[in-house]
């Protein structure tokens, strides 16, 4: 039987503060990505994910969307440490999230500089106060990650008309072999200079420096990406799980530069409109496996503090979702979620720790509640049930839960 698993991941759109938030995260316990969107849009309609319980996912009704009684719908919680994309993506996937090592690049300045001195590299620190940083071979920094969760990610960014990304990529791998921080992300775009890069230089909470990523213009153009991660096994993820087994797989747009899919198919992407177009391309091609997709400017609109580009972007995803739904059958599966938040009116430039929301379109499976997951590997487990493969090392299928409804 020929049958399609569908995940699309909004990044960064929560819906609201984990019970957790207050004490892992001081200052998220406000947080509602969504619940921002509203309150600056409330106006909005999003008529897809209205359908698909949006709003029953939030809890209650907006001024124009209303709570679906048709939807099979539940939010999930994360299992891992903070809000992270590359680790909201590994528990996604089936990984059983581990408490990762946060160390400001201060502490590893120093070790990374001489590691790098050793293999042939020039190095130049460079420093805003006491804070250093290092600029490699002229063309690439290496410093804090400062869009994320501090401490948990080093970037190595690098104007790709001047280091070509393979180059950039080995310097970060050479990175790589020193530190032992969750992930480090080499990614640049071309169009931009050294000079672009330099200027985005920006200090957080006194210890940590880096570079703004969207205002070091990377994403313009040419936009290239891979994140390094620490101590996350593919082998017990669904695509290597599923590919092992036969079963095609496609990964699309940030989730391609950070999941492994050594026998899948894998294609980087940022722009919104032509992401969804791409996995529009996918279901019409693929009669039988599984799709995931990544929409990253959600994200970035939540880094960016820019409330309406948020809600534009979400308006091009609900119409391009609609079309997705289109071509799904009965026994195919689709499900609209997000790897943590972004909550773009709380005050700051970060993920934010919220539950996500979990909606699923299950041909005429309707009105199933899947209440509060533990895991974002619930999706991870329900794709491997789905197929009926081995499953992942982490999440519980909710696949019975939609099947004995049918």
């Amino acid at each position: 039987m020929n049958k399609r698993f569908v995940v699309i991941v909004l990044d960064g759109f929560g819906v609201g503060a984990m019970e957790d938030a207050a004490v892992a995260r001081p200052g998220d316990e406000k947080s509602s990505t969504l619940g921002s969107i509203l309150h600056d849009f409330p106006d909005l309609k999003l008529p897809t994910l209205e359908r698909l319980g949006l709003m029953n996912a939030y809890g209650q009704a907006s001024q124009c969307m209303n709570l679906s009684k048709e939807a099979n719908f539940g939010k999930s919680e994360l299992m891992h440490f903070g809000a992270d994309t590359f680790m909201g993506h590994q528990e996604i996937m089936g990984t059983l999230p581990k408490k990762p090592k946060v160390q400001p690049f201060q502490d590893q300045v120093d070790a990374v500089a001489e590691h790098l001195k050793k293999l042939g590299h020039k190095v130049e620190y460079l420093s805003n106060g006491k804070l250093r940083y290092l600029l490699v071979d002229d063309a690439c920094t290496v410093a804090d990650n400062i869009d994320a969760d501090f401490g948990m990610a080093y970037n190595c960014t690098a104007p790709l008309d001047v280091l070509p990304f393979e180059k950039e990529l080995e310097i970060a791998q050479q990175v790589r072999e020193v530190v032992t921080v969750n992930r480090v992300i080499p990614f640049g775009g071309t169009g931009n200079t050294i000079a672009d890069v330099l200027a985005a230089e920006e200090t957080r909470e006194d210890r940590f420096i880096g570079i703004h990523a969207v205002k070091s213009k990377s994403y313009e153009q040419g936009y290239m990406c891979r994140h390094l991660g620490y101590g996350v096994d593919k082998s017990v993820q669904a695509p290597t799980i599923l590919t092992d087994a036969g079963i095609p797989v496609t990964l699309l747009g940030k989730v391609a530069d950070i999941v492994a899919n050594d026998g899948g198919k894998s294609i980087s992407c940022v722009d919104t409109g032509e992401v969804l177009d791409l996995t529009l391309d996918a279901v019409k091609s693929m009669k039988h496996g599984f799709i995931c997709t990544n929409v990253q400017e959600t994200d970035l609109a939540g880094h960016s503090q820019d409330a309406k580009w948020y809600m534009e972007l979400l308006k091009l995803a609900d119409a391009k979702i609609a079309q997705i739904i289109e071509l799904l059958n009965d026994e195919d599966v689709l499900v609209v979620m997000a790897d943590h938040g972004n909550d773009p009116d709380i005050g700051h430039n970060k993920h934010t720790r919220e539950n996500v929301p979990l909606l699923v379109w299950h041909g005429q499976v309707h009105g199933v509640e899947l209440g509060l997951r533990k895991s974002l590997s619930d999706v991870g487990a329900s794709v491997c049930d789905f197929f009926h493969v081995k499953k992942p090392q982490n999440g519980e299928s909710f696949m019975k839960l939609l099947d004995r409804n049918k």
